[in-house]
């Protein structure tokens, strides 16, 4: 699998090079806990890196999610939609939050990898 870390706390999967998957981090799901609604962008708009592309609400707060890379949304979780559960249940698989076709490749090289992100969020 090849995971990438923002500082936001998202993680953006692109073993499909086609639409790469992000999701929020399990450290933002201890962090936010019983997540209960999620807001997820339209299919087919576009966002840069740093814009929030959606919000997730908890029982604690509610937080926005950044988008990673530039890019393209063109698929949402419906599942997500449908049971907001899953990104505490399983935030790095059937919690995903939505699929992006990136605008420019060179940007994950600015992102974390599984080791750097382990620290980030240590100290987070």
């Amino acid at each position: 699998m090849t995971v990438k870390f923002s500082k936001e706390h998202e993680w953006i999967n692109t073993a499909d090079t086609a639409a790469a998957v992000v999701g929020i981090t399990v450290h933002a799901q201890d962090a936010l806990g019983d997540v209960v609604f999620v807001d997820l962008p339209e299919v087919g708009a576009t966002f840069s890196q740093g814009d929030v592309a959606g919000v997730v609400e908890s029982v604690k707060a509610a937080a926005d999610v950044y988008m990673p890379v530039t890019g393209e949304i063109v698929e949402v979780n419906e599942a997500l939609r449908a049971d907001p559960s899953l990104a505490n249940s399983d935030p790095l698989g059937a919690g995903w939050f939505f699929k992006v076709k990136l605008a420019d490749a060179a940007q994950l090289d600015a992102l974390m990898d599984e080791t750097a992100y382990t620290a980030f969020a240590a100290n987070a």
